[in-house]
């Protein structure tokens, strides 16, 4: 479990992250004409505009993160990760996790800066969801972009009816496919929107309360 944060560290742990995302602006997203911050604040503004809770927001906001954390983290965590798929078996039980990649690095470099697990399980699915939705919808594989195509052989490919099954028992299944439905549509060009500063009051205060 993280330290409990004061308000100066907890100020401390946004900027860090927000200097990372910032980062992302410098990086193309996947192809598409708008950058990799412009897609996260575009995300986020959609989970504010359907009045989801301040989690959700933030998890909205950070769902790529795991892109831009620094690559000895990434590493730690994949390491990690490997050593315990060492110690379990693959069954559906573990679908939350699936094809290990940014969304679980995201996941877990969140929970490690003290972020709540709901924020943490809600980047780690976003690709799970993906794949659960090419499972159910022709007409949402369909409506994919190419390069959303491209990665989602990487990813696993869409669900099988017992991942589905599994899938649908999550408590968090809603927000989990809300979060990825919000994600296909953030790649709008030239968006004008609040950037990461209008975040910053409630990153902070999550943080507090999360780690309390």
């Amino acid at each position: 479990m993280a330290p409990q944060p004061d308000i100066e560290s907890a100020q401390q742990t946004v900027e860090l992250i927000f200097n990372v995302l910032e980062e992302g602006s410098k990086k193309e997203y996947l192809g598409e004409d708008i950058s990799q911050l412009e897609h996260s604040l575009q995300t986020a503004q959609q989970a504010r505009d359907a009045q989801a809770d301040n989690e959700t927001v933030l998890a909205a906001l950070l769902h790529d993160i795991g892109q831009f954390c620094d690559r000895q983290t990434a590493m730690d965590i994949m390491a990690e990760a490997s050593d315990l798929a060492g110690k379990t078996t693959e069954s559906t039980s573990n679908v939350k996790v699936g094809v290990k990649g940014h969304e679980y690095i995201g996941g877990q470099y969140l929970r490690r800066l003290g972020f709540s697990e709901k924020v943490a399980q809600l980047v780690e699915a976003h690709v799970v969801a993906k794949r659960y939705l090419t499972a159910m919808d022709q007409a949402y594989y369909d409506g994919l972009s190419s390069a959303s195509k491209a990665s989602l052989k990487y990813q696993g490919g869409p669900f099988s009816a017992e991942q589905v099954k599994e899938f649908e028992s999550d408590p968090l299944f809603r927000e989990k496919v809300q979060l990825r439905l919000w994600d296909d549509k953030a790649k709008v060009v030239g968006l004008d929107l609040p950037g990461l500063e209008s975040y910053k009051d409630i990153a902070v205060q999550h943080l507090i309360r999360s780690s309390a």
